[in-house]
């Protein structure tokens, strides 16, 4: 994790000099939550390498959360207070309670592919979605849907308000220059789209 924290601040000051504006995620194990002085130690790196701790979203899968809930809930205060930025990734799959989720700091719900790629076909799935993201709205937490695999499931998404979409119809996992380039497509696109409107 802190080889992948390392390389996230060198990208990150790396994009901001190209004017790619983005927020970076990292992923965080149970184990990162038990060490010592991992979060602490982690600012005094965002401090000296210039990135704004908003920058920098931790995620952390909802069922190492629920494995010691008093134990989370410590360091996402203990973030939340740093200013970074929290996710719960995969959410719907863990064992969490909505007395829990109204607790916890956090900033983001990322709902699971398992209930987002076959939605369309699954009505059940996409009622789990729709209330999902009305849930999130109502704590004031930001939706990333994860499992996008087509336009139909993409463009249900944006009718529901979902604020972000994750998947395959819109981008593979690739190596950072070509993630580079990509990005700096999509800027293209959008500045055109706008133009046009």
């Amino acid at each position: 994790t802190s080889w992948v924290f390392d390389k996230a601040l060198e990208y990150d000051n790396n994009l901001q000099s190209l004017g790619l504006d983005i927020r970076l995620s990292i992923n965080i194990s149970a184990k990162n939550i038990a060490e010592e002085n991992f979060f602490k130690s982690k600012l005094v790196k965002l401090e000296k390498s210039g990135v704004s701790a908003e920058r920098i979203v931790f995620e952390m899968t909802e069922s190492i959360m629920m494995d010691d809930i008093d134990m989370s809930l410590s360091v996402l205060k203990e973030l939340n207070e740093l200013g970074i930025k929290l996710s719960i990734d995969d959410f719907g799959t863990g064992h969490s309670s909505l007395s829990y989720l109204s607790q916890l700091p956090v900033h983001e719900l990322k709902i699971d592919h398992s209930f987002v790629s076959d939605m369309l076909e699954q009505p059940h799935n996409q009622k789990i979605v729709e209330m999902t993201i009305n849930l999130a709205h109502t704590l004031g937490l930001f939706v990333v849907a994860e499992g996008i695999e087509d336009e139909p499931t993409l463009s249900h998404l944006k009718s529901l308000n979902c604020d972000v979409a994750q998947g395959y119809h819109i981008g593979r996992p690739m190596p950072y220059n070509q993630f580079v380039d990509w990005l700096q497509d999509q800027k293209c696109i959008d500045s055109a789209r706008s133009q046009k409107s």
